[in-house]
């Protein structure tokens, strides 16, 4: 319960002149510029529109310079000017069986067809500070690197080649007629449980990546029935397609940068399952890797019902992952705790002298 605050507006007034000129830093410093955030930072241009749901670059980099870098705030700021757009259809399903890399690895198998395609990665980096940022110091180093791969070239997915012998999961059900159903928006639908698995890996893209980055940790360390391999990390460019009924076919509106990721674990099978590997999956927008990866391992942590596995661990369940991982409304609710709480305390204040009281007459 709440009361009113009067007489605050000049001070509220006060404290966002206050944030703006801290913002600012000093004036003798030039601007930053939102073109700079999305060039420069793009890792975090990436982070931010993953997880406020809008793919657009610009605006992500101007959210972040409102909100001085509070990666939180920026998701937020994103979030609320998403409600603000007009809805006018869906567009097809992205084909990432066809996405051109920009970088792709396995930790699978050395020799894959199309080739591994380092990319650019700070994975063999020797995480030294560098005195200087334009980045002599990484293009001497790579000079003499490998030749991008061609946009042509085969490229199946890993998953796909165990997939010929048997040895991992169908990708879908065997045996019976299947039809992919359109999935629920949890954008604009409320949270039901339990979830379908479209409705979980909808809600971990837009998760919190360092929550999802605790919870794939835990997995690895005991805590789910996991022991992964990364079948495959692709990042580039994927065409995405509208469906524009008046039309009657898919039209192209432009090309976004994803990151995938798909998890290979062992599963010693069951009375109705060969033993086989199983996949856990992870879709980002932009260049995502630790949220993709980690994304994949709680997938598969979250299918235990399917394989019969008994859950045991946070990462498993699923109310407990689903529920936490909205960065959003986590804080929300923790920063709340800020807001005027002056009667509920006021009571508990009565409260513990009356229960204070009745314990110093029973010592006494």
């Amino acid at each position: 319960m709440y009361v009113a605050v009067k007489g605050g507006e000049q001070a509220i007034a006060n404290a966002h002149a206050l944030l703006a000129q801290r913002g600012r830093g000093e004036e003798s410093s030039p601007r930053i510029d939102y073109a700079q955030v999305r060039e420069q930072l793009g890792v975090l241009v990436s982070r931010v529109m993953a997880e406020g749901s809008l793919y657009d670059p610009d605006l992500a980099a101007k959210a972040l310079l409102q909100a001085q870098g509070d990666v939180l705030e920026a998701v937020t700021l994103l979030r609320s000017y998403r409600t603000t757009l007009p809805r006018f259809g869906v567009t097809v399903a992205v084909d990432t069986a066809q996405l051109p890399p920009q970088r792709r690895v396995s930790a699978t198998f050395k020799d894959i067809p199309g080739g591994q395609q380092l990319g650019a990665t700070f994975d063999y980096t020797h995480r030294l500070l560098a005195d200087d940022l334009d980045g002599a110091h990484l293009r001497d180093a790579t000079t003499h690197g490998e030749p991008a791969a061609q946009e042509d070239q085969e490229m199946p997915r890993v998953t796909d080649l165990l997939g010929v012998d048997a040895l991992i999961e169908s990708d879908r059900p065997e045996g019976v007629a299947w039809t992919d159903p359109d999935p629920a928006d949890l954008t604009r639908e409320p949270t039901v449980y339990p979830m379908s698995r479209a409705e979980r890996l909808q809600a971990l893209s837009r998760g919190d990546e360092g929550f999802l980055l605790s919870l794939g940790y835990s997995t690895q360390r005991g805590f789910g029935r996991t022991h992964p391999f990364v079948g495959e990390v692709r990042v580039g460019d994927v065409e995405v397609e509208f469906d524009a009924p008046e039309i009657g076919h898919p039209v192209p509106i432009g090309r976004i940068e994803v990151t995938e990721c798909q998890m290979v674990s062992q599963f010693a099978g069951g009375a109705d399952q060969p033993p086989q590997f199983t996949r856990g999956y992870g879709l980002v927008f932009g260049n995502g890797e630790r949220k993709a990866m980690s994304m994949s391992l709680v997938d598969r942590a979250l299918r235990h019902e399917e394989f019969g596995e008994h859950a045991s661990a946070p990462a498993q369940d699923e109310e407990f992952v689903i529920s936490h991982a909205d960065n959003v409304q986590a804080a929300g609710f923790v920063e709340h705790l800020k807001l005027p709480h002056y009667v509920d305390f006021q009571g508990e204040l009565v409260l513990l002298r009356q229960l204070r009281q009745e314990f110093q007459e029973k010592r006494a």
